[in-house]
Parts: C-alpha cells; sequence; structure tokens
C-alpha cells in the first residue's frame, strides 16, 4: 500500500488489548476492500465514558473530514447503531469487522438503509471472526494479532463471555465465550516471531475462559506456546476465581511467563461481590494473591476495580479502598461505575455519578501511593527489559515502565539497572552482563 492510501486509510481504537489486535484485521480488511479516505472507529463500550468519546471522535471526524467515509465498529456500535448511523457515520458490526466485505459500501446489500441515508453493514454471517453472531453453529474465533509498530505483540485468542455480571453489557456485544484453536493462535504467535516481536501478551474478553468451549484450557495453550522460541509472554486480566492448580504453576514456576498478574477483583467488598454477581470473595482474592507471591515474590499484581457500584455505602468502598494495600495492588485499572441499559446492575439503587467519580479518584489515589512506593523499592536492582521502537522506552519483567538513560536497539531485550523514580517510571541505565550484580 503506498505511503499517501496509507494517510488516507486510518483506524482508531478504543478500550482495551482485544481491540487493539483486533483492530489490525480492520485495517487489512479495509486496505482488501480497496477503500480510499476511510476512517474506521473500533469502539468500547465498557462504560458510558467510552461510548461518549467515540461519538465525539465521530462527530468531530464528519466535521473535519466531510469527503471521507467514517465508519463505527466495536461494543459501542453493536449496542448503539442507530445512534452512530443516526450522525451519519457507517455501522459495522461487531462480528463482521474483520471481513473485507463488511467496506465494499457500495454494494450495501448487509443491511437495512438507515434514516440518515447510512447502511448498518455487516450483517452476521457463518464465517464471521469477531463478536456475537447470531448464526447457528458459532464458529471458532479467529485470533487478532497488533500489529509490527510494537516490540510486543498483543494477541487476542478469545472472544466473548459466557458469565452473567450484573454490571457488565460485554455479553450483548460480543455474546458468549468462543476461543481460537490452539494451532491457530500457534501460527499467529509464530507471525509475531518471526517479525522480530519478542513479548506476546495474550488477551480477551475472558481470558481465563479460554477452552471452555472446546475442551482445553489457558494452561494448556500457554504450554503449547511456550513450546516455540517466546522469549516472554505475558497475560492479559484474569478471572482470579479461574486460576486453577495448572495456570497458577505456570505463573509461578515458568520464567519465560511474566511476573505480572492483573485479576478482575473489581470490588473488595462480599456484599458488592454478590450484588456484581461475582465467582469469588474478598478472602478468596486475598489468599490467591499471598500464594502467589508466597511462590515467585517478584509478581507485581494489577486489579479491574470499580467504584460506587450501585448499593455501595461507605463501609463497603472503605473494603475495597483496603483492598489496594492487602492485595498490593501495583496497577490499578480503576474507574466509576457506569449504568449500563439492558443490564441488572442499572435496575439496582444508584449511588450517583458524583459518589462514584469520587471514590474512584480516592481508590486512584491510594493506588499510585502504593504504585510509587513500589516503584522507589525497584532503585538499584537489575532487571530485563523489552526496548520499544523508539530506542528509549520499554517494560520490565513485572511490568514496571521504564526509560532509558541513553538509547539502545529497538526491539531489543537488555539488562538495566534502575536508578530512580521518575513519577509512575523507572529511569535506567545499560548495564553489561559482566557488571550485573549477583
Amino acid at each position: 500500500m503506498s505511503a499517501a492510501l496509507a494517510d488516507r486509510q486510518k483506524v482508531v481504537n478504543f478500550g482495551c488489548r482485544l481491540n487493539i489486535a483486533e483492530g489490525e484485521a480492520i485495517r487489512a480488511a479495509v486496505e482488501a476492500a480497496g477503500r480510499r479516505d476511510t476512517i474506521v472507529f473500533n469502539s468500547c463500550a465498557v462504560t458510558d465514558e467510552a461510548v461518549r468519546q467515540a461519538r465525539q471522535a465521530v462527530r468531530r471526524s464528519l466535521r473535519e473530514r466531510p469527503g471521507a467515509e467514517v465508519v463505527v465498529t466495536g461494543c459501542a456500535a453493536e449496542l448503539e447503531r442507530e445512534t452512530f448511523a443516526a450522525m451519519g457515520a457507517r455501522v459495522v458490526r461487531n462480528d463482521a469487522k474483520g471481513l473485507a466485505e463488511s467496506y465494499r459500501f457500495e454494494q450495501e446489500k448487509n443491511g437495512p438503509s438507515t434514516s440518515s441515508g447510512r447502511t448498518e453493514l455487516g450483517k452476521a454471517t457463518s464465517d464471521s471472526p469477531f463478536g456475537l453472531s447470531l448464526s447457528k453453529p458459532r464458529p471458532p474465533y479467529s485470533p487478532a494479532l497488533s500489529g509490527p509498530h510494537h516490540a510486543r505483540a498483543f494477541l487476542g485468542v478469545q472472544t466473548g463471555c459466557s458469565h452473567s455480571c450484573t454490571f457488565c453489557a460485554t455479553v450483548l456485544a460480543r455474546g458468549t465465550a468462543r476461543s481460537a484453536s490452539v494451532e491457530a493462535v500457534l501460527d499467529a504467535a509464530r507471525t509475531a516471531l518471526t517479525r522480530g516481536q519478542r513479548e506476546i501478551v495474550l488477551t480477551g474478553v475472558d481470558l481465563a475462559s479460554y477452552g471452555d468451549d472446546s475442551g482445553t484450557s489457558l494452561a494448556t495453550l500457554v504450554e503449547a506456546l511456550l513450546v516455540l522460541p517466546v522469549e516472554r509472554l505475558r497475560l492479559s486480566s484474569l478471572d482470579p476465581d479461574r486460576i486453577d492448580d495448572a495456570l497458577f504453576a505456570l505463573l509461578t514456576q515458568e520464567k519465560r511467563v511474566m511476573p505480572h498478574v492483573h485479576l478482575s477483583l473489581q470490588a473488595g467488598d462480599d456484599m458488592v461481590l454478590a450484588r456484581m454477581k461475582r465467582r469469588h470473595r474478598r478472602a478468596d482474592a486475598v489468599r490467591l494473591i499471598e500464594r502467589l507471591k508466597a511462590a515467585r515474590p517478584e509478581i507485581a499484581i494489577g486489579a479491574d476495580l470499580i467504584a460506587g457500584f450501585p448499593t455501595e455505602d461507605d463501609a463497603m468502598f472503605v473494603n475495597s479502598l483496603a483492598l489496594i494495600d492487602d492485595c498490593d495492588i501495583v496497577f490499578g485499572h480503576i474507574f466509576p461505575y457506569s449504568q449500563r441499559a439492558g443490564t441488572p446492575a442499572a435496575r439496582m439503587p444508584q449511588v450517583g455519578r458524583t459518589v462514584a467519580r469520587e471514590r474512584a479518584a480516592t481508590l486512584r489515589e491510594a493506588n499510585a501511593r502504593r504504585r510509587q512506593g513500589w516503584l522507589d523499592a525497584q532503585a538499584g536492582r537489575t532487571a530485563t527489559m523489552l526496548v520499544e521502537r523508539d530506542g528509549l522506552t520499554g517494560h520490565a519483567e513485572n511490568f514496571a515502565a521504564v526509560t532509558l538513560a541513553a538509547p539502545a536497539a529497538p526491539g531489543t531485550i537488555i539488562d538495566v539497572r534502575l536508578t530512580a523514580r521518575d513519577g509512575d517510571r523507572m529511569i535506567a541505565t545499560q548495564i553489561e552482563a559482566k557488571d550485573i550484580a549477583a
């Protein structure tokens, strides 16, 4: 593809790492369709703020690029397709966003015209690779591999969720859980390795449920990937209830699996967890993290936390706040509860947006203090880091963000000495193997 054409084609990903990976398939589909002057917004619907940002971006593009085709896909487009179509954007169904035919607009044969004159494209088909499929039997998920522009490769291995958490609209947008086959994932991983990407990050909507629909498991997939010359393998968010003995052993004993565990905790109060229909309780999370750290002390803990869930009172919130220290959470993905239409939580007594935002800010402040103290303790230690394409930044094994004092070769894994904290990053200098302290 020429540079001029590339400049006129753009894919903007919102939200999760899975969207980042699927965005590359969208980019390839747009190119295969021969589109010119097209911008695709791969939207997210995890919160109302994510949907608001997508609407804002679409309006801006329609205003600033009147001659371009503006397309919306992803979870927000799945849940609010009529809203986006009324703006004047094309809407592509979530399960068809990786298909070239979804971007051949001149055919306009896959959906009815809207009042705006736009068309909903990408009707669910038996070969749709992503998201919610309306056909039966449902096809396997096709792995989604991010592009070559980063040192790390994001590899989506499953989509959808078969749980029924009361706050979540994901199952409405992506359907129940589906997994890619082990061999298909291995093929995608080989592509990443051939590019020279030395870290692979496995991602999915409910990653720990990988294989539930096909008789395998996430641990089996990880073991298969480690047969390849993968130097660093990282797992994205995991349901704490689904970390079985085999996965626990890989997280704590396999050196190529990075010592960084991100857990979908959501809250630290048992009543809130029950009303969320989560499958663990507070003590389960604390005990799991104690076991992880006892087996592999260098493991860094991340967590998803929701503030201001319906019915959450001050005492319940204090339990969630204390969870940050009780579980040594240094990487918090914290956001205020967002009322999602069609979910059971939306019908519960609400605490209000102002309270939810204030509580989220308090959680973020506590998490920032915990993270900065953890980073301060890294000073003077040695680590290995994967150098990003800019030659200056990257991540240590434990996911600490690192900035080099002097450039290094992009895409390499180097030994560094962490010297000092600068905000939420560590400053580091490259060292030779002979200089590394025992």
